[in-house]
């Protein structure tokens, strides 16, 4: 309660405590909430990757064949005739050229091939029979896939026994198209070639008592 002053007369002073109880501050005005902002609509990928790529200019495609350049085509399956074929080429080209890793002589009656860096003389040995002949293997009635199978099976084992020399029976090529020897020129291809190359060291046309334009010495590896 307020203090009455001194030496004036105020008949209304006691009437302003009470007015002052009558009236009431204003109350303070309650903080509006705050207003959450609208949640963005979530886009699908693919319209998040268009709108990414919005202006973008593709790129030429490299001249060079690498980026942009199709998947490649899966390549056809070659078969063992096809293989032979491109072998048999191969090596003409070899024989045209005058390279290849086997120095070879052919006529129609021999055969004849020494691999690179091997002595001569051990050719000339072979041609002789000098090199006794440890196995044989007969191809007649085999078509040519089955002659291949056959030969490599066959040196594979050679090898494993530790023989040196065997024998190759390839036939005239009597009973063949035309008369004309498909195993004989085929092993010309086959022994200077592939695995089977690896193995031979020289071969050669064998003597008449082995067989003759029929058959072959093969000296293989150790």
């Amino acid at each position: 309660m307020a203090k009455k002053p001194p030496g004036f007369h105020t008949p209304f002073f006691a009437e302003k405590d009470k007015l002052a109880a009558l009236v009431k501050p204003p109350a303070k005005p309650t903080p509006a909430k705050p207003v959450a902002a609208p949640k963005p609509v979530e886009q699908p990928p693919e319209r998040l990757f268009a709108d990414a790529m919005a202006g973008v200019q593709p790129l030429e495609p490299d001249p060079r064949g690498r980026l942009g350049a199709p998947e490649p085509s899966p390549r056809p399956r070659v078969s063992r005739r096809e293989e032979e074929d491109a072998e048999a080429y191969a090596m003409l080209a070899d024989l045209v050229e005058g390279v290849g890793p086997f120095d070879i002589s052919a006529t129609d009656e021999y055969i004849e091939g020494i691999g690179p860096g091997i002595d001569r003389r051990i050719l000339k040995k072979l041609k002789r029979g000098d090199y006794a002949v440890q196995a044989h293997l007969d191809l007649h009635g085999l078509t040519s896939e089955e002659a291949r199978v056959e030969v490599e099976r066959f040196l594979d084992a050679a090898r494993a026994a530790n023989r040196r020399c065997v024998l190759l029976i390839h036939g005239r090529g009597h009973n063949s198209k035309e008369g004309v020897p498909v195993l004989k020129e085929r092993l010309k291809v086959w022994l200077t070639r592939g695995r089977i190359g690896h193995a031979v060291l020289a071969f050669a046309t064998a003597r008449p008592a082995d067989g003759g334009a029929g058959a072959v010495y093969v000296l293989l590896r150790r």
